[in-house]
């Protein structure tokens, strides 16, 4: 006998090591601090605060422009930092932002049409 056994939790470092067909190992990539994610959540907070604020204000339409753009702000946060976009290549940001924009043109549209019907 080696020594105690783990119970079958222990994870070797070749398997970790190891990276997919076609694909290159991402351990080790990045580690993101959890002081890092807890700013993050504290600004989201913050800005979920704004948005209610800003909604207590009677600023008519102009109150549904702010909450997009408060919401576009803490989107992006959720984005960059707790779905990791800020550490994937370029072309990922990139797909992204397409898609973003793609989106913010599809819902102007929307309520340019609703506006001026």
């Amino acid at each position: 006998m080696e020594g105690p056994q783990n119970s079958g939790t222990h994870i070797s470092e070749a398997h970790l090591n190891q990276a997919h067909p076609g694909e290159a190992s991402s351990v080790g990539a990045h580690v993101v601090e959890y002081r890092i994610f807890f700013i993050v959540w504290v600004c989201l907070l913050a800005l979920t605060g704004l948005t209610i604020w800003v909604a207590g204000l009677g600023l008519g339409n102009f109150s549904t422009f702010v909450a997009m753009g408060i919401a576009t702000i803490k989107a992006s946060l959720v984005l960059f930092f707790f779905m990791h976009l800020r550490y994937e290549p370029p072309l990922f940001r990139i797909m992204a932002l397409v898609t973003i924009i793609t989106l913010t043109v599809i819902v102007l549209l929307t309520f340019t049409d609703i506006w001026f019907r």
